[in-house]
């Protein structure tokens, strides 16, 4: 067990970040990790249902990606919604900063709208002449290590095929290898956690416990929570679903229906409550979400495991591959 930043990392060449999508969803490559045995095996993601049984219920998230980047067009300037505060107002980042002082306003084709505020952090408060039509404006806000513009195929491939809740401005990815086809014939729950910019943060301290982690908002339903509480075994799909649930039994020691906001920060030796399984993909280099993974199956195995993966040159992050943790 450690808690220095820099135990959480591994090195990874530059090219098995990947910039597209398996060419079929569900045709992603699949690493399977043994807790008990530390065995690694290597399948395809349509084996899934080889390794999900009776006991199992899968929980998957169903967050929907907005459009959240706004490129202007009369200038090298960009917006990115990050947080919806009520109809016409959103947290946002801003690129270059001093084209988006306080006070200032803009007008770019559809667009327009002041700067209210610059936040500690340097967040904008920006309040928007109307509400946002993403029928007419944003684009699919790919994360920071895709290298390429933004194509159209993207729309549909940085979206999981059961997205349901518009409110994300990152995707739960580990979702993005089901087909309808494979998730029918699974039984499965849906809860929702809309996935914020704060995913792609650094850990910036030395100490991982000095981090402060993002929020972000959740919903649980009635029937999900009670399919849930009573399961025999999870399967959850994605880190989103791990902090979401993990939230809850802290919360109320159940699984209840509820929503709220969560900044849950999971590292060595958090103690999981609800998950029992885990599906996720591949993570950055001393991110949350790796140290999240790291506590659900010990740091060693896991570096093993990426070490494994990094050889075998499976592809990584977001629209890369995955691995099935049991």
């Amino acid at each position: 067990m450690s808690f220095l930043t820099t135990d959480y990392d591994y090195p990874l060449p530059e090219d098995l970040i990947a910039a597209y999508p398996a060419p079929v969803r569900d045709q992603a490559r699949m690493m399977v990790l043994d807790r008990k045995t530390k065995r690694i095996s290597h399948h395809r993601f349509h084996e899934l249902p080889q390794f999900v049984d009776a006991k199992d219920l899968l929980v998957l998230n169903n967050t929907k990606v907005i459009p959240a980047r706004i490129r202007f067009r009369d200038r090298n300037a960009e917006v990115l919604l990050i947080e919806q505060i009520d109809a016409k107002k959103w947290r946002c980042l801003v690129r270059p900063g001093d084209r988006f002082r306080a006070g200032r306003r803009f007008v770019d084709g559809n667009v327009a709208g002041s700067v209210l505020s610059v936040e500690p952090s340097g967040n904008r408060i920006i309040e928007f002449d109307q509400e946002l039509d993403f029928a007419k404006i944003g684009e699919v806000p790919l994360p920071p290590y895709i290298q390429r513009a933004v194509e159209p195929e993207d729309s549909l491939r940085y979206q999981t095929v059961f997205a349901a809740r518009p409110g994300a401005v990152a995707a739960p990815t580990a979702g993005l290898h089901f087909t309808p086809e494979l998730l029918a014939g699974l039984p499965h729950e849906f809860i929702t956690l809309h996935v914020g910019i704060g995913t792609f943060l650094p850990v910036k301290t030395d100490d991982i416990r000095k981090h402060q982690m993002h929020e972000e908002w959740y919903d649980i339903g009635v029937q999900a929570a009670k399919r849930i509480a009573d399961a025999e075994r999870v399967l959850a799909i994605g880190t989103t679903a791990v902090r979401t649930l993990e939230t809850v039994m802290q919360l109320h020691d159940r699984i209840v229906p509820c929503s709220g906001s969560t900044d849950i920060f999971i590292y060595p030796p958090f103690r999981f409550r609800r998950v029992d399984r885990l599906l996720t993909n591949f993570h950055l280099p001393k991110s949350t979400l790796l140290m999240l993974v790291a506590a659900f199956a010990g740091r060693d195995f896991i570096l093993e495991a990426y070490r494994e993966a990094v050889a075998q040159k499976y592809r990584f992050f977001s629209y890369g591959d995955c691995m099935l943790i049991s």
